[in-house]
């Protein structure tokens, strides 16, 4: 029989925010090391792809960096917000190409240059952990309801 070991959510919510970051730097050093290269295929000058690998730098450096120190909503929030901004620039950039247009490249990556610096903007803006470690909304029995208890100095009476 085989055993399936399941992550608690928060672990692997950790782990895919580590993760995502990850992509960032090894994509930022893509981006640094093609530059030229990649640049020509996006058509876009090597320039923008040197300062897109930047950026992607610093963004999944701090990401990496931060995700422990903020609350997995937070974290879960920003890339939201972070990859559906990179599907719109990407479907934008598509259309653009598709139509004739030249500035598909620049959308796209001019997008890669903005977005990983504004969500290390914010990651390091948002209110950090408490100090145990635990977000208020990630405290154990949090999801169930609290029983009512009424405040010691009132009486209650019932009728029967």
């Amino acid at each position: 029989m085989t055993h399936t070991r399941i992550m608690p959510p928060a672990r692997s919510m950790l782990m895919g925010a580590m993760a995502d970051g990850a992509f960032k730097v090894v994509l930022g050093v893509a981006f640094l090391g093609g530059a030229t290269r990649l640049g020509e295929l996006l058509g876009v000058a090597s320039w923008l792809m040197f300062l897109s690998g930047i950026a992607l730098l610093i963004g999944g450096g701090v990401e990496i960096g931060y995700v422990r120190r903020r609350s997995t909503r937070t974290s879960t929030l920003l890339m939201a917000a972070y990859d559906g901004g990179w599907t719109v620039a990407a479907i934008v950039g598509l259309v653009i190409a598709w139509r004739g247009g030249d500035m598909g490249g620049e959308v796209w990556v001019g997008y890669q240059v903005v977005a990983p610096l504004a969500f290390a903007a914010l990651l390091i803006a948002a209110t950090p952990l408490p100090a145990s470690g635990i977000s208020p909304s990630e405290e154990p029995g949090r999801d169930r309801p609290r029983r009512h208890t009424p405040p010691k100095d009132t009486m209650e009476t019932h009728d029967r």
